[in-house]
């Protein structure tokens, strides 16, 4: 029989042996492991045990409180407010009186310790979204008349009657009124030099069709929904590591007058586990299913992503002005839609925090058994600025694949996709080679001559 691996010698002091497999505790516990998932540590056991006894959701109410429809100006009460890049704020057209919203983190105490979190604390715009609410009518406050508003495609509008702009304050679940919003910091044209060094650097092998009808300037200003979320949990790794003890190579004849060398290593194998409380803080998930790149194969919307990540704790409490002059992207993905990517995104971000236990183990270590156990989390509803081009080949109409370039609102980070032309590409590679064999071919010659 073959004996068990040793048990890692030198792990860390918070690195248990692995105990006798109990049975699944529900209520937050998450696993990679397919036969035997990590459920023998007690420190999991009691993490999911706690997640039970905390199942009920705590919600923290982050609506307005008006039902009035207008955001007026705090100095002359006017409903003529811009958000104004030059200024980073909300101006009031009229006494042009500048301000901000309160952080929203703050306002609402969503920035209390994380390692206090128990169960499910819930802002109140994260609730289930209702795809059957679509139209909301408002009662203007000045004259008294009734407007009724599309939520799935504006935010504002203007009373007919007496011209006040009534705006949705409350919050409405359809998933278009987020718990706080980061206000965009770059201009449109800051965006449009972005976006066009990034074309210009790929302009070599793109598409002909796109060098011509490439205008950065279409560029537009978007808000796209994320669900931020902070988590307190425990993580356990199990697995095996392996410590290199000799390399040696061998050769052997392969055919008659062909020789090969091979390298070969002898390794020590250790049991390996990691168990360790971990603590993640604004840890950010795209909330509208378009981008997602396996519901959507005709759009690089993907890219998104890489533009991250975005200073979340900056984010105001919400104010449609903000909106005003850019369009916006409405969530219809729940809590429970993200989930099992939010567990993902805990279990690697629990092997980053291992790695560094792990480097004495110089043939890797192979995680067999990895999961957290959630003691609570926090989730909030934020929209976030993008500033996004779009280009899809003219030449092949109806469902051609849409190209983005995106430009992070924030920081300026940009990335994004450009149509490349094969042909260009076949010419350049045949040139690669063309040089490749003369230069060959040079070498030997030299060699010969010599």
């Amino acid at each position: 029989m073959t004996s068990p691996p040793p048990q890692d010698p030198q792990g860390p002091p918070w690195a248990r042996p692995p105990q006798p497999p109990r049975a699944p505790q529900p209520g937050g516990a998450a696993s990679s492991s397919t036969d035997a998932p990590m459920l023998g540590d007690e420190a999991v056991a009691r993490a999911a045990e706690a997640a039970a006894g905390h199942s009920s959701e705590r919600i923290i109410d982050t609506s307005s409180g008006r039902d009035d429809g207008l955001n007026k100006c705090p100095r002359c009460g006017s409903t003529e407010i811009q958000y104004s890049l030059t200024a980073k704020a909300l101006v009031c057209s009229y006494c042009r009186h500048s301000w901000n919203e309160d952080i929203a983190e703050q306002r609402f105490g969503l920035d209390s310790s994380i390692a206090e979190l128990r169960g499910h604390t819930m802002a109140s715009g994260t609730a289930d979204v209702r795809e059957d609410l679509t139209t909301v009518t408002l009662k203007c406050q000045g004259c008294g008349a009734e407007i009724v508003l599309n939520v799935d495609q504006q935010m504002q509008a203007r009373c007919h009657w007496c011209r006040q702009t009534l705006s949705i304050n409350s919050q409405i679940p359809n998933g278009a009124v987020p718990d706080a919003v980061l206000p965009f910091l770059l201009t449109r044209e800051e965006a449009v030099e972005r976006i066009d060094a990034f074309a210009g650097k790929r302009k070599t092998f793109a598409l002909g069709r796109f060098t011509q009808e490439f205008v950065p300037e279409n560029v537009m200003g978007v808000y796209i929904p994320y669900l931020v979320v902070d988590g307190n949990m425990h993580a356990v790794l199990r697995g095996t590591g392996e410590v290199t003890t000799r390399e040696y190579t061998v050769q052997r004849r392969v055919g008659n007058d062909r020789t090969v060398t091979e390298t070969y290593y002898d390794a020590d194998v250790y049991a390996v586990q990691r168990a360790f409380d971990l603590l993640v803080d604004d840890l950010t998930v795209e909330s509208a299913s378009r981008f997602d790149a396996d519901e959507n194969e005709e759009a690089t919307n993907n890219i998104l992503s890489a533009v991250q990540p975005y200073d979340t704790e900056n984010a105001v409490t919400y104010n449609s002005n903000y909106l005003k002059g850019f369009t916006s992207e409405r969530r219809d993905l729940n809590v429970r839609d993200v989930d099992a990517e939010v567990e993902d995104k805990f279990l690697a971000i629990a092997r980053a925090k291992a790695a560094p236990t792990i480097s004495r183990y110089d043939r890797g270590v192979r995680w067999k058994e990895e999961g957290v156990a959630v003691h609570g989390t926090r989730w909030v509803s934020i929209y976030v600025p993008v500033w996004l081009y779009s280009y899809a080949d003219s030449a092949k109409g109806e469902g051609a694949l849409t190209h983005y370039i995106a430009v992070n609102g924030r920081t300026g980070t940009t990335m994004g996709s450009v149509p490349v032309s094969h042909p260009k590409i076949f010419a350049a590679s045949c040139a690669a080679g063309t040089v490749a064999a003369v230069v060959g071919a040079l070498a030997g010659l030299a060699y010969m001559f010599f």
